[in-house]
């Protein structure tokens, strides 16, 4: 499917720019969007036909990132994803792309979800929505994360086992040994996964591995990403705990996704030496709710990691991600920016350091996917010339106060994304 065609230039005027890459929005000047990139900072010029906004002087910034959302499953329950229609989980996929979008998150990555098709007519400019990053279906071992299979049924690697509804909706895959892993790791790269995604320990929501558990063996992980970097990528791995992080370390896994029970500054000096991400979420445990007592408990364990995981990150140098990893709690994804301002809030970022996260850093780690990258034509997650025009304008200044993007319906005046006004509040 082809790219939208670009729209009409835009001239912004009179704004302070915040590029993230620096601490400082600048003084004030101009930025001129053209064929869907930033064409000039500082210029007053501009082709016939240009789109004039007056800034006021306000803050323009890229627009955020999320690096670990589930569109497929933010606008739905449990139930709904495992028993509704298929064809609900995408429309509604649909129109949670367009609600990110309006909270000013213009590029995601997808952590689970049959969402590549999805990706495709969102970049044809067919319906509004962030660039997406696809993982496809999430990979899990018999057990694992993944699994949600019911206990009474045989593992599917027996020839008289069945598919649960996750795997025959995309949503996860389970594959047990080498030769399995291998055939799934190819399978989400065939449908059009940006970078893949593995279950190498236990979770919260799932229903039979507790959080210290490792899954999958040294030599399935490697066989992970060994499929991964012959296709040019990279592989994620959802785990909390410390000795799970340190197998999927030695295999070649290049984001640990969540890390929150790590058991000390050790193993994330390690992941900084590798250059491994530290891709996670500042949760609070009011984020999620879980009616197994099994389940809150595990999920109050991971929230009570939380400090102690960004305080050894920064400490030892770890690249850090930010995102959000809700899903499954339709009337909680609004705390998509909430969670954001965290960073700031709870756990003592300053707003342009929490902002250059959220942009230019989780675009660094967008960038691992390397010729699967969607985007690779140009960057992501600044404000440079030549870079994408995704760019958010604020009421106030978020490098002084990020709860600013707590409230996108009221600061968030303009939004644009690929060079294409998606929300304008000053006529």
């Amino acid at each position: 499917m082809t790219q939208q065609q670009p729209s009409a230039p835009i001239l912004i005027e009179n704004v302070r720019v915040f590029d993230a890459l620096g601490s400082e929005p600048t003084s004030p000047t101009s930025v001129l969007i053209q064929d869907r990139r930033i064409a000039a900072i500082g210029s007053e010029s501009s082709p016939a036909g240009t789109t004039v906004v007056e800034g006021g002087g306000r803050v323009l910034m890229p627009g955020l990132t999320d690096a670990h959302v589930h569109l497929f499953a933010t606008g739905t329950t449990l139930a709904g994803l495992t028993t509704g229609a298929t064809g609900t989980g995408y429309y509604n996929a649909l129109a949670s792309a367009e609600r990110m979008l309006l909270r000013g998150f213009t590029t995601v990555r997808d952590m689970g979800g049959d969402v590549a098709s999805l990706r495709q007519v969102l970049d044809a400019g067919m319906f509004p929505g962030p660039r997406i990053y696809p993982s496809q279906a999430a990979i899990s071992q018999t057990s694992g994360h993944g699994d949600f299979s019911h206990v009474y049924e045989d593992a599917n690697t027996f020839s008289c086992g069945s598919h649960s509804r996750a795997e025959q909706i995309g949503f996860l895959r389970i594959a047990d040994g080498r030769d399995q892993v291998l055939a799934a790791v190819r399978e989400q790269v065939k449908k059009g996964a940006s970078q893949i995604k593995i279950m190498a320990g236990g979770g919260v929501s799932s229903a039979y591995d507790p959080l210290d558990v490792l899954q999958y063996t040294p030599d399935e992980l490697r066989a992970a990403v060994e499929a991964a970097t012959d296709w040019g990528t990279y592989v994620c791995a959802h785990v909390y705990n410390d000795e799970g992080i340190r197998r999927a370390l030695d295999a070649g896994i290049r984001s640990i996704e969540h890390g929150h029970l790590v058991a000390g500054p050790e193993t994330v000096g390690l992941m900084a030496d590798a250059g491994v991400w530290l891709s996670t979420q500042p949760f609070l445990e009011s984020d999620h709710e879980y009616a197994n007592p099994e389940n809150a408990e595990k999920n109050k364990q991971v929230c009570e990691g939380v400090a102690n995981s960004f305080k050894w990150a920064r400490e030892k140098g770890a690249k850090i991600a930010f995102g959000t990893d809700l899903l499954l709690e339709p009337e909680k994804a609004g705390l998509q920016n909430e969670m954001l301002t965290r960073l700031s809030t709870h756990f003592d970022f300053a707003p342009a350091e929490a902002l250059r996260i959220a942009t230019s850093g989780n675009a660094e780690l967008f960038r691992q996917s390397g010729e699967r990258n969607p985007y690779k034509e140009a960057e992501l997650g600044q404000i440079t010339v030549g870079a994408w025009a995704d760019v958010l304008l604020v009421e106030g200044d978020p490098t002084q106060d990020l709860t600013l993007l707590g409230n996108p319906d009221k600061n968030l005046a303009v939004i644009i994304k690929d060079g294409r006004i998606h929300k304008n509040l000053l006529g």
